[in-house]
């Protein structure tokens, strides 16, 4: 084997967990598999693999090894898929992650649509809080969620979209409390934070006829990461809170939730599509990225909202 295969066999090991497993995979022979790994350890003169009788487990070094594998193999596989004209026809596998309740609302719809237009993209979405490392984990292209300028990286942001919040709270409450007319109104009313789409801020930024208004939040008693988990605290009138509008909209169709200062919109963030810097891309990721960029709605208006008015119940 030349030492491109030996690293492949090795990765496979490291994937697999075991020579044998590994060998089934690379329809090898166990032995051609072990011999594989041994060369390439005395080539390196250090050990990749503690092994024993039962399992086989990465050395500290090993670990090193395989991530810069990754690395290499994967800008030998794309100088391999451009020459097979693997750039032009969208094929394979890809993997996408997204953020749980926006990749459940937009991207699953979108990769259904997706799959229509490119029947040979086979596609593995994760839903995660959890922000992958992209080479590490192996992922195409991780959809993520900010409300200001992504931090410097090696990889390429293509913004897709924009949304927004809206603050909303249960008819149940609002008779009780009253309704707020003004921002400054907000201050009389029990204030809930999500904390899941940017690190917990102090205020809210609210866009509304007087332009910009910043309202200083008052000591939360109620915070929770998923938004839909707000909905539910909101529905039990826990409070007013800012929902996305792909989380608000339902509740506000069937009357569970009312629109607080319904002029107004909350921290507007921006979606954005992240993918390995790569000099051959895939064809693949090229055409999800595109396809995102024309199905995500860049942002809902207040009129369909106004077309979803709840009804009375």
């Amino acid at each position: 084997m030349d030492t491109f295969q030996k690293m492949r066999t090795f990765v496979r090991v490291a994937e697999s967990g075991g020579f044998t497993a590994a060998a089934v995979r690379l329809n090898l022979a166990t032995g051609q598999v072990s011999r594989a790994v041994s060369e390439l350890e005395q080539h390196l003169r250090t050990r990749l693999f503690n092994r024993t009788t039962r399992r086989v487990a990465l050395t500290e070094a090993g670990k090193r090894y395989l991530h810069r594998c990754y690395q290499i193999l994967t800008s030998l596989d794309q100088a391999e898929a451009e020459a097979s004209d693997a750039h032009v026809v969208p094929s394979g596998r890809l993997r996408v992650h997204a953020t749980a309740s926006f990749g459940q609302h937009y991207v699953m719809p979108a990769i259904m649509r997706y799959q229509k237009r490119y029947p040979q993209v086979t596609v593995e979405l994760t839903l995660s809080q959890h922000v992958p490392d992209l080479i590490d984990e192996g992922y195409d292209v991780s959809i993520q969620l900010s409300g200001t300028e992504l931090p410097t990286s090696g990889l390429i942001a293509v913004r897709v979209g924009t949304f927004y919040s809206i603050l909303c709270a249960s008819p149940s409450y609002l008779a009780e409390r009253g309704t707020a007319s003004s921002v400054a109104d907000l201050a009389d009313h029990t204030c809930l934070q999500t904390t899941s789409l940017t690190p917990a801020r102090s205020h809210w930024d609210l866009d509304g006829p007087n332009g910009r208004e910043v309202f200083d939040l008052p000591p939360s008693p109620f915070r929770v990461n998923i938004a839909e988990a707000m909905a539910f605290a909101l529905r039990d009138g826990l409070g007013v809170g800012a929902l996305p509008l792909w989380t608000a909209l339902p509740w506000l169709r069937d009357g569970t939730l009312t629109r607080v200062l319904p002029s107004y919109r909350v921290s507007e963030m921006q979606i954005h599509a992240l993918y390995t810097s790569r000099e051959y891309l895939d064809a693949k990721i090229r055409s999800w990225v595109d396809f995102l960029q024309a199905s995500i709605p860049q942002m809902l208006d207040d009129d369909e909202l106004t077309s979803n008015q709840p009804r009375s119940r």
